[in-house]
């Protein structure tokens, strides 16, 4: 009986392992957040590097100066970087621990994303109505690749950011919330990054060569 109360006592006794605290610490997330960056970084390298190797297979079909209008990309490519410019505006006001600021810049962010978004599906509905679809070339086949990659990635931006105002309208500032704007922030100027190159790459170069 002895013997049955001093195990007893040991386990009660017996120290804890288990620590009841926050199991997502801001180092490790911002951390992982910059692991996932590096990881689409590699995804569009692969893209502008196919891209490169396969630009100017025509296949004795259109060339960049036969389909780019580059007013419209001009339009599109400073509807994303509004967007940046406005979020910016938005982690300002996060700083400021003004809830109302910060929901009223994610909405502008979001409208300029749309129009983005907009403006690309349109451009690809006209060169498909045009024959320019991407089974057409070898160069038509990396285009459609890159550029509709990277319009996925802003289409999934949006709807992260309108996730993101739910929570911020249902709990305020806190800091779990101004750590995810701050990782959708990272993401958004990334995706800003992306696209000077696209422009610059694909669409300017394409059209003066």
């Amino acid at each position: 009986m002895a013997t049955h109360a001093a195990t007893t006592h040991d386990v009660a006794e017996a120290p804890a392992f288990h620590l009841e605290e926050d199991h997502h610490p801001e180092g490790s997330t911002m951390l992982g957040f910059w692991i996932y960056l590096m990881s689409d970084c590699l995804i569009f390298a692969v893209l502008f590097a196919t891209y490169a190797v396969l630009g100017r297979n025509y296949a004795a079909g259109p060339s960049p100066k036969d389909l780019f209008e580059l007013p419209l990309v001009a339009l599109n490519t400073s509807m994303l970087l509004f967007s940046s410019i406005t979020y910016g505006f938005a982690m300002l006001e996060m700083q400021r621990e003004r809830q109302g600021g910060t929901l009223g810049w994610l909405a502008v962010t979001g409208l300029f994303g749309l129009a983005f978004v907009g403006i690309e599906l349109y451009e690809f509905a006209h060169l498909i109505h045009e024959g320019a679809t991407p089974q057409r070339s070898g160069f038509l086949s990396a285009f459609f690749a890159l550029v509709g990659t990277h319009g996925l990635h802003v289409s999934l931006g949006i709807v992260w950011l309108v996730v993101l105002m739910v929570q911020v309208r249902q709990r305020g500032l806190v800091i779990e919330n101004q750590r995810r704007l701050m990782c959708l922030s990272m993401f958004w100027h990334f995706l800003d990054v992306v696209w000077i190159g696209v422009f610059t790459f694909v669409y300017l170069m394409g059209v003066l060569q």
